[in-house]
């Protein structure tokens, strides 16, 4: 297993930062990747005239010195750009549950990962 480092989640109203492994933060940039995903097929479907088929939610979740979980709902956000993800934090001693701007939280790991090199 990868060692763990401080990861910093960018949230509407602050931040948050805790250990994380470079390994959690792959499969979280890839769950991310595959939401992008689906406002792309939906976006492909209004611009071709067509009435978008409802895409299933994305919902992540990592348990390593934190449990983390990030959901979102891609029907019901026009664009990746205006998508919000639900951000729940949580250890025995304290629970955060907020919400994200989904192109930062992508800013924020893909940063991280670089930084791991």
């Amino acid at each position: 297993m990868s060692a763990s480092s401080q990861f910093t989640l960018n949230v509407d109203q602050g931040s948050v930062r805790f250990n994380f492994t470079p390994e959690a933060a792959r499969e979280l940039k890839q769950a991310l990747s595959d939401l992008m995903a689906k406002f792309k097929v939906t976006t492909q479907a209004v611009n071709a005239g067509d009435k978008p088929k409802p895409q299933s939610p994305t919902e992540y979740q990592h348990t390593g010195e934190v449990f983390l979980e990030v959901f979102c709902n891609p029907n019901i956000y026009p664009t990746p750009f205006a998508a919000k993800v639900l951000v729940t934090v949580r250890d025995e001693r304290i629970r955060l549950t907020t919400e994200a701007e989904l192109t930062r939280l992508v800013e924020d790991v893909t940063q991280y990962l670089e930084q791991q090199g």
